[in-house]
């Protein structure tokens, strides 16, 4: 008896967590199930019902936008374009920004699957042009799952790798600002960094676009908010640095709460119970499995 209230609970607490309109991102489209940032990730995401699409971008050596977590191939995912091991003594010497993107595209980061996520399918795919992305999310969406969906896209940047692994915050902000200013309309786009340098640039240059700061550390609230400079639209943390009682607080400061990357159900569980506003997974198959969302969103 117990167990079946406990359900009963559970269940009620889903359906009001679609009143509050929860966004259930697919990180890196799926890492989980499918080569992280690649075409097939996303797709698989779109497929599990997910609201918004979350990815990274870096720049290539000629200033093209690719979706890719690290400037460079990483070790463990990819192999250089004659098909050999990378080892990761010299990983970063495959630095993107020093790459055309005819170099990148020849080396296979799909096949060699990742060792962190057992149940990832492997896949021969390489590195995409964002606007490949977009383009094969936004035919999908017309095609096959009939519903638009939205896109966060980190800028990953560091002070220190700057016109070493990046462009300087300008010209990384206005190559990827006019690249998605092509193809999508900006409600439907958020931009997240860690880097609060990224954020303030936005944030001063292009102040209609929704802005998410990322936080890795223990910062306060407070404390974040305040080196940062303004009010972001969303604070998107590592999922363990919050309690209900932070949750509140931002909410209370008008600030969206999309913690980052929960995986786990017990994890998600107790997010939606201090009603957080969504959750950027690795797995949205089974944030759909817990009834969080359905095959077809509404728009």
């Amino acid at each position: 008896m117990r167990l079946f209230l406990l359900t009963i609970l559970f269940l009620a607490m889903v359906n009001d967590t679609y009143s509050q309109q929860i966004d259930i991102q697919g990180h890196r489209g799926a890492r989980g199930m499918m080569p992280e940032n690649s075409i097939p990730a996303f797709i698989y995401a779109m497929d599990q019902g997910v609201t918004t699409l979350e990815m990274d971008v870096v720049i290539t050596k000629d200033h093209k936008v690719v979706v890719s977590h690290d400037p460079y191939l990483m070790h463990d995912i990819c192999y250089n374009a004659k098909g050999e091991e990378i080892t990761k003594k010299e990983e970063k010497e495959y630095n993107i920004y020093q790459m055309t993107y005819d170099e990148v595209t020849k080396c296979d980061c799909g096949s060699k699957g990742n060792p962190r996520f057992k149940e990832q399918m492997k896949i021969k795919t390489s590195k995409p042009l964002l606007s490949d992305v977009i383009k094969a999310a936004e035919k999908h969406a017309k095609g096959v799952t009939l519903f638009e969906v939205g896109y966060n896209i980190e800028i990953k940047s560091l002070p220190e790798d700057d016109n070493i692994f990046q462009p300087t915050v300008d010209v990384f902000s206005d190559l990827v600002y006019n690249l998605i200013d092509q193809y999508l309309p900006w409600e439907r786009v958020t931009i997240q960094s860690f880097d609060f340098r990224v954020l303030r640039y936005w944030h001063e240059k292009y102040p209609d676009v929704k802005l998410a700061v990322l936080i890795e550390n223990p910062k306060s609230i407070k404390t974040n908010l305040k080196e940062l400079g303004f009010t972001p639209a969303i604070y998107s943390s590592y999922h363990k640095l919050l309690n209900a009682g932070k949750v509140a607080e931002l909410r209370q400061l008008g600030i969206k709460v999309i913690p980052w990357t929960v995986n786990e159900l017990s994890d998600m569980k107790k997010l939606i119970s201090w009603k957080v506003d969504g959750l950027i997974t690795d797995y949205p198959n089974r944030a759909r499995e817990l009834g969080l969302i359905s095959a077809k969103p509404d728009k």
